[in-house]
């Protein structure tokens, strides 16, 4: 490193004792400077070591979901800002719904069949194509909150929603899921699933990638659901006269799918747009009717134990999903039927 030019012209020799000195009071303060940086440098580090850890760490994977009034579009973020976010292009978003009482759920979820570690979730999508994460929505209860914060912040697993956690409210919630979804993800499919049911994310993802002549899709274990006879409901004469009873074709709720055609229009909906019922699957069943999608009976999204061909596991018609699922998820989790029986092909597929 060249000298100063001060200094490089400098009259006195180098062994003067003017340079000396001078040359002595530079070292020092050099060595000073230095000594006091590195000081600085290793306290900062002692104090805040998660500094380190946080320069190879990803982004954040749980994201907060908030609401601009009033066009209702929204916003992602990972602290609630409403700051826009690049969407991530994947096959399937896969949703599962949960609450504030089901801890023991997510806990089991977490030792089956969802990995509880950040690179095990990592490798389930990447080998998929597939994105998990547990839907939740708020509450006004600061204790079960703060819990919900510990959770995020051990599993980082989360989509929270701007949205009251209730029961009565679950069509509500799963609009908002599926708008909240289709701001976050490039999807195709979009899946919502509940959190007590036993899945298997490989068959799931073969499901997804099967070819399809209709882009508006609605996939599902159909069931025959009622039309109710309300007289604010206009449409219940005419769909009864077509269909030659007062039942039309809906999927059971623990798991069901829309295509991405099928999302975009649903988030185009304005609120009060479409008539919410108190079931959320008959709210859905009853707006797929009413937008003329194609529907695709799944029966392998509805079986009652492990098979070569299962895709969703659970108690059917006894309990809508499994009937005690913090116990019965361990137990078939348990099973070679259910983590480690090859994939046959199906029907459809032979």
């Amino acid at each position: 490193m060249p000298s100063s030019p001060k200094l490089f012209h400098a009259r006195h020799s180098p062994t003067s004792p003017f340079y000396s000195r001078r040359s002595s009071v530079l070292l020092f303060g050099s060595c000073l400077f230095i000594g006091i940086s590195g000081f600085i440098f290793g306290l900062t580090s002692f104090f805040t070591p998660h500094l380190r850890y946080n320069c190879s760490n990803r982004d954040p994977r749980t994201v907060k979901v908030v609401w601009n009034r009033p066009a209702d579009s929204a916003g992602v973020s990972t602290g609630g800002t409403g700051s826009d976010a690049k969407r991530h292009k994947v096959m399937g978003f896969v949703g599962i719904q949960t609450g504030f009482s089901s801890v023991g759920r997510r806990r089991s979820l977490r030792k089956t069949w969802l990995p509880s570690d950040r690179e095990g979730l990592q490798r389930l999508e990447e080998a998929t194509g597939l994105a998990f994460r547990f839907i939740i929505g708020k509450t006004s209860d600061k204790a079960k909150m703060l819990e919900l914060k510990k959770e995020v912040a051990e599993f980082d697993d989360f989509l929270l929603l701007d949205i009251e956690e209730e029961y009565s409210k679950l069509p509500y919630k799963t609009l908002a899921f599926f708008k909240a979804a289709y701001a976050l993800y490039d999807s195709e499919f979009y899946v919502k699933a509940d959190d007590d049911i036993y899945l298997r994310p490989d068959r799931l993802s073969l499901l997804l990638a099967k070819e399809r002549s209709h882009p508006q899709t609605y996939i599902g274990c159909m069931k025959k659901g009622p039309v109710f006879k309300d007289p604010k409901l206009k449409w219940y004469e005419p769909l009864s006269h077509l269909l030659g009873n007062e039942y039309f074709f809906h999927a059971y709720g623990p798991i069901y799918i829309l295509s991405a055609d099928v999302v975009s229009s649903l988030v185009a909906l304005k609120n009060n747009s479409f008539r919410m019922f108190s079931n959320e699957d008959v709210t859905i069943g009853a707006w797929m009717l009413a937008m003329n999608v194609n529907h695709e009976n799944e029966k392998a999204l509805c079986e009652p134990d492990c098979t070569p061909t299962s895709i969703a596991v659970w108690d059917i018609p006894k309990c809508s999903g499994l009937c005690n699922p913090e116990k019965k998820l361990l137990e078939l989790h348990s099973k070679e039927s259910c983590t480690k029986s090859p994939t046959l092909p199906s029907d459809d597929d032979s």
